[in-house]
């Protein structure tokens, strides 16, 4: 790593509506939980690995890592997320990612670090469109963000582009894909196992 500790958030407290309810994190790919796969490909870019979870936390503490709730409490997307954890973070820069893209680059963490050049935040972009809850961003934007969540504001890339976040770009969509519905986690585990079989 040639970046400054980093402390790393997995993005996993969210009501997960268009999975019929059911916990986006807790998945079961190949007997392993959608997070752990998560947890897999972050951990090693970061310094501290920390859960962003508002349901099932006693199955997620059992992953031994931080498990941070919401401080607002009532499912104010992702941004709500990031507020508790920059808050909690023991590191100065912080990155998120959400639970439900598994293919996210392993350079990810210093990719964004190289390329945010003075900006205090620099999220994905894949040169088609923008990934804002792949973030890197640093804990001196709690007070904007505390401001900005207080108003009932809650769209991600509206506060991106307030904080002047520089968009970094990865040329590979695929890398990107969310997993929010039942058909595309059906898709992902067939490519998943299609690679591991070219792999073999």
């Amino acid at each position: 790593m040639t970046h400054p500790k980093i402390s790393g958030a997995i993005l996993a407290g969210g009501l997960s509506t268009r999975m019929g309810g059911n916990d986006k994190g807790l998945l079961q790919f190949d007997g392993t939980p959608l997070y752990q796969h998560i947890a897999t490909r972050l951990q090693p870019q970061v310094h501290e690995l920390l859960i962003n979870a508002n349901l099932n936390l006693g199955v997620y503490q059992q992953s031994g890592y931080p498990i941070i709730p919401d401080i607002i409490t009532d499912f104010s997307g992702p941004l709500a997320g990031m507020l508790s954890v920059l808050k909690n973070a023991i590191h100065e820069w912080v990155v998120f990612v959400p639970c439900d893209v598994p293919d996210f680059p392993a350079d990810l963490v210093e990719k964004l670090w190289r390329y945010k050049q003075y900006a205090r935040a620099a999220y994905v972009h894949d040169c088609e469109r923008a990934h804002p809850t792949l973030v890197l961003m640093h804990r001196s934007l709690i007070p904007r963000l505390e401001s900005y969540l207080a108003l009932g504001d809650r769209k991600l890339m509206f506060f991106m582009q307030m904080i002047k976040a520089k968009a970094v770009y990865f040329p590979d969509t695929n890398a990107f894909t969310n997993l929010n519905t039942p058909e595309e986690c059906h898709d992902w585990k067939l490519r998943h196992w299609e690679f591991l079989q070219e792999s073999a």
